[in-house]
């Protein structure tokens, strides 16, 4: 059983993803190297990173920070686990600011993180990319694109093009400079020329959105 290692050589992506697209190597050339490999090296809890992603769903980062410290001194613990969930009730949870669907979808979490059944970090190296989508979008209120994100930007697997997000979408049609955005299934297509990169050609997709910024972690959610 192979084990995926968290990252990639940037470097050797944006060379190859330049040469074997030349509008998106002109972009690439343009803004030059993305800087998110540090992210990759951070610690990384699965449990408590899907808890997370539960509370910040459809909310700007500022509120959602909020609710979640609420949450974090109401449970006494700088981690949401199945055991420190299990320290406060519905209504405290609703009392922090958290709303009925998230408080059920964390309490499906919780239990699932209890029963053993949340993939740990360790587990999660051995798992292809398509195996952890399949296993953590059962859980209530964690769709296909919160996950992607979770291997793009924690995992850092290589080869995840989010085809149902907007900005991606987007960053196409100003790529191909198209009348309307593509649709998933011709981003998907599209994509079929970035393998085995198109996490970056994805995260270069956010930029030319963004301008010149710096790379970032999209906060809207597509069809989760």
């Amino acid at each position: 059983m192979p084990r995926y290692r968290r990252g990639f050589d940037l470097a050797a992506a944006a060379d190859q993803l330049a040469r074997r697209d030349r509008k998106l190597g002109r972009w690439i050339r343009r803004m030059g190297p993305l800087d998110v490999a540090a992210r990759w090296r951070r610690p990384f809890d699965p449990t408590d990173a899907l808890a997370r992603a539960i509370l910040y769903q459809q909310l700007s980062g500022k509120a959602a920070a909020t609710i979640v410290g609420r949450v974090e001194a109401a449970i006494g613990a700088r981690k949401l686990h199945g055991d420190t969930l299990a320290r406060v009730d519905d209504a405290t949870l609703r009392a922090c600011g958290v709303s009925g669907n998230k408080t059920l979808a964390l309490r499906d979490l919780a239990a699932r993180d209890l029963r053993g059944e949340i993939p740990s970090l360790r587990e999660l190296a051995y798992m292809a990319d398509e195996a952890i989508v399949e296993r953590l979008t059962a859980i209530r209120g964690i769709g296909r694109w919160t996950v992607q994100m979770m291997l793009m930007f924690q995992l850092g697997r290589p080869d995840v093009l989010p085809v149902d997000d907007l900005g991606v979408r987007k960053g196409a049609q100003l790529l191909d400079r198209l009348k309307d955005m593509p649709t998933p299934r011709e981003l998907a297509e599209r994509g079929e020329r970035w393998r085995p990169w198109r996490t970056l050609a994805g995260l270069y997709l956010w930029r030319i959105v963004d301008g010149a910024g710096p790379a970032k972690e999209p906060i809207k959610r597509s069809q989760d």
